[in-house]
């Protein structure tokens, strides 16, 4: 299908990723010039031959050779002039230390800006090299501040999530876009979406950097953990591809949004117990599962990090807005909350709490020998009202939605600071030092 319109695009890098964007970009109608520093990869693509095995894509090569669509050089200069668009594509490999090499990147970039100066006409460059969050920003510090003040550029960061052997399918039909901008906001012109993305998520450069190593590492994490199932599984004489098939069919929490979202560390009676009784089976049996095994280790630091976040704030009056684990239940058996004030209270902080769930009256069984162990004197720190403890304290941490933030505007804010953990976003609109979710 022909474009709405068609770019001359310069590609810089034909390796993997900038050899699949070319041919794609070509098939829709977009003319291509390629860009690399070695001669024969020029060649070679000038006459269509792909440098990577992956399926279609060397007919498509072929194709814009045949209709006059594909050109390649090694002067960026050339590529540059010919063009409106920059897709920098170039490799980011590890370093010993597994520091990334940006330094492709930075050559790249150093000679694409000397072009556009000497161009001196609008140009749009789409750094699509996976790096690390902070670099786009840095590289625009360091090479096109000018450019971009003198409104000849835009830059705009676009992280690829193309998989090998599949990589022409998920150009065409990509299961996730994504465009950085400057601030987050939508795009000052319109070339990132309409090449590489229609319905693009638009985040800041640093999101958009950072998605792409969210997205590698959940993947590494998928693998992992089936593969610690499979070990566990075997070992047990289980069939463990049919346990991870059947934890699959649950779509509502399993393949889902579901606890993908930053906030509390887990709790309550069930996800500390099991994990640790699972890992303790592995121990025993000497099958090591070292991903399973640090998950506990992991949501502790979660809870170290929350509480080093409260007591960095000069005061130490706190407020807790929710107790229990989670929204909507009294049970506090391994609430990460009922930990943040056990610690509290023990450094001598003031501490007042308001939970709309917790009736200490109707506690019983486990949950009320837990509190009675952990927190006896929690009667005295209860308020019966958000508002109340709001009024009564610097430092408010809001774990739960617990409140109607129409009485919450009641109260003076004014010096408090609010670390809102679970994206109770309202707050957002009462107090000045609002620190966002997961702080």
């Amino acid at each position: 299908m022909a474009p709405s319109r068609a770019h001359h695009v310069s590609i810089f890098g034909l390796g993997y990723v900038g050899a699949v964007t070319a041919g794609c970009l070509a098939e829709q109608g977009h003319h291509i010039t390629g860009a690399d520093v070695q001669q024969a990869k020029v060649d070679a693509f000038k006459s269509g031959i792909s440098p990577i095995i992956e399926p279609e894509l060397e007919s498509l090569l072929q194709a814009a050779k045949r209709e006059g669509r594909l050109h390649a050089t090694t002067d960026a200069a050339e590529a540059v002039q010919t063009s409106q668009v920059s897709i920098i594509c170039v490799g980011t490999p590890s370093q010993a230390a597994g520091r990334l090499n940006l330094d492709f990147v930075r050559n790249v970039c150093a000679q694409i800006a000397a072009a556009i100066r000497e161009k001196k006409q609008a140009h749009t460059i789409l750094l699509r090299s996976t790096m690390l969050p902070g670099s786009t920003r840095s590289m625009v510090r360091e090479f096109f501040a000018d450019l971009i003040e003198s409104g000849l550029l835009n830059v705009y960061c676009c992280p690829e999530f193309l998989r090998e052997g599949t990589a022409v399918r998920d150009f065409r039909d990509p299961s996730l876009a994504a465009v950085g901008t400057h601030d987050g906001k939508a795009p000052a012109t319109n070339e990132a979406l309409e090449l590489l993305g229609a319905n693009a998520q638009i985040l800041e450069w640093e999101g958009a950097e950072l998605l792409k190593y969210s997205c590698n590492y959940f993947h590494a994490l998928k693998v992992g953990f089936a593969n610690e199932i499979g070990r566990m599984a075997k070992h047990l004489g289980v069939d463990g591809a049919r346990v991870m098939d059947v934890v699959c069919h649950d779509e509502r929490l399993n393949i889902s949004r579901y606890y993908l979202r930053p906030g509390n560390p887990f709790g309550g009676s069930c996800l500390p117990k099991d994990v640790n009784a699972l890992s303790g089976l592995a121990r025993i049996e000497g099958v090591n599962l070292p991903l399973l095994d640090h998950v506990i280790a992991s949501n502790q630091a979660h809870l170290d990090a929350l509480l080093e976040q409260i007591t960095s704030k000069d005061s130490r009056r706190v407020g807790l807005l929710g107790l229990a684990f989670k929204a909507d239940t009294d049970d506090m058996r391994g609430s990460a909350m009922v930990s943040i004030a056990e610690t509290l209270l023990g450094r001598g902080y003031q501490l007042r709490i308001f939970d709309p769930s917790i009736n200490l009256t109707r506690l019983i069984g486990a949950n009320e020998a837990e509190i009675q162990r952990r927190m006896p004197h929690l009667a005295q720190l209860l308020c019966s009202s958000a508002e109340e403890v709001v009024r009564e304290s610097d430092v408010i941490v809001a774990s739960q939605k617990c409140a109607d933030v129409e009485s919450l505007r009641r109260v003076a804010w004014a010096g408090k600071s609010v670390i809102d953990v679970n994206g109770w976003s309202e707050l957002k609109l009462l107090s000045w030092a609002y620190e966002g979710v997961c702080w």
